[in-house]
């Protein structure tokens, strides 16, 4: 099962996604990690994503997508992957969904994890990070709002996306989880 994982900053995304990965055997695909084994192990995409890395810039979509898409024909994603970190825009999504569609392996989900604005601050506030003051916390949650509603959008529109509540706790939240994948096709064991 191929899986897209949408979340903001501080909603247990990257914990749920590693567990759903588990539970279905597939491998969990982070672009955010994805970018840092290329550039440790000194790929010609990790060169040339690091030099964007080392500015403080955005990775351009085509490296990330060719990275992505390179990771995706390793034989372990074969039976499918939970991708977290990617797509980011509408257009990525697309270029997502073409990859996949010529390769006769299609998305059958997208889980967006869903958390309040208010809690997410609360969240966020509370790890204690310098780069988390609460000034700082609102604009990277308005700015991931602003970026992520028409790739949202995108997917509602497929009928791929399936909202997660994600207050709870993580059995609660990963219950919610399975649920809507069951709803997509049944899990086996």
């Amino acid at each position: 099962m191929r899986i897209v994982f949408i979340g903001p900053p501080g909603a247990g995304k990257g914990t749920q996604s590693v567990r759903l990965a588990k539970h279905l055997n597939v491998p969990p695909l982070s672009t955010g990690a994805m970018l840092r084994d290329a550039t440790a192990k000194g790929t010609e995409l990790g060169i040339e994503s690091a030099k964007f890395m080392k500015q403080g810039k955005l990775v351009p979509d085509k490296l990330v997508e060719q990275i992505l898409f390179q990771r995706l024909d390793d034989p372990d994603c074969a039976e499918g992957c939970i991708i977290d970190g990617f797509p980011r825009t509408v257009p990525q999504a697309e270029a997502l969904d073409q990859w996949l569609a010529e390769r006769r392996s299609p998305l059958e989900i997208v889980l967006e994890l869903y958390v309040p604005f208010e809690e997410l601050q609360r969240r966020l506030a509370g790890r204690g990070r310098a780069d988390d003051s609460q000034e700082v916390v609102k604009k990277r949650l308005r700015a991931y709002d602003d970026l992520t509603r028409p790739l949202l959008d995108y997917y509602q529109g497929r009928s791929k996306l399936h909202r997660i509540d994600g207050l709870g706790s993580p059995d609660e939240v990963f219950g919610r989880m399975l649920a809507a994948i069951k709803s997509v096709e049944p899990i086996q064991g």
